[in-house]
């Protein structure tokens, strides 16, 4: 699946299909997430294997940058990849996160396996439960799934 995104994406990107509107906001969201992470240009671009240069141009909205180098950027970053790939508009935006998914997400000390396995789990336990009525409107467990018994 993800040798899919990722040759989707760099078609996309050699295309030139790429939004151009995106291209600087791409670059402003790495700027501020690696910001936020307190980490420099030149450690970003020695942990994810990029030059330099070429990152300061992606920052700069300068360079287009392919899915290959936005998850070298995400795995750098500790951050998920589709969320580069949403910001670059390689992937379309999806739902918005619980707190449990985004709690998982913003993890620093989960790899990307291990978030994928832990989310896949939450979502399997989420549609279970909505397939079988465990739950009532209001989310909590009805007073006859949770072993207890109105009183009356």
């Amino acid at each position: 699946m993800l040798a899919d995104v990722l040759a989707i994406a760099s078609t996309m990107t050699q295309g030139g299909d790429m939004a151009s509107s995106k291209v600087g906001s791409i670059g402003e969201y790495i700027r501020e997430q690696r910001t936020r992470a307190k980490i420099s240009l030149r450690q970003l671009a020695d942990v994810s294997g990029i030059s330099n240069p070429y990152l300061s141009q992606i920052e700069r909205g300068l360079r287009k940058p392919s899915a290959e180098i936005l998850q070298q950027i995400a795995k750098g970053l500790r951050i998920s990849a589709e969320a580069l790939y949403v910001q670059a508009g390689i992937l379309e935006e999806r739902q918005a996160d619980t707190d449990v998914q985004a709690a998982v997400r913003a993890d620093l000390l989960l790899t990307e396996r291990q978030k994928q396995v832990l989310l896949d789990i939450y979502e399997s336990f989420r549609k279970e439960n909505e397939a079988t009525g465990v739950f009532g409107p209001s989310g909590h467990d009805t007073p006859e799934q949770d072993g207890k018994e109105e009183v009356g």
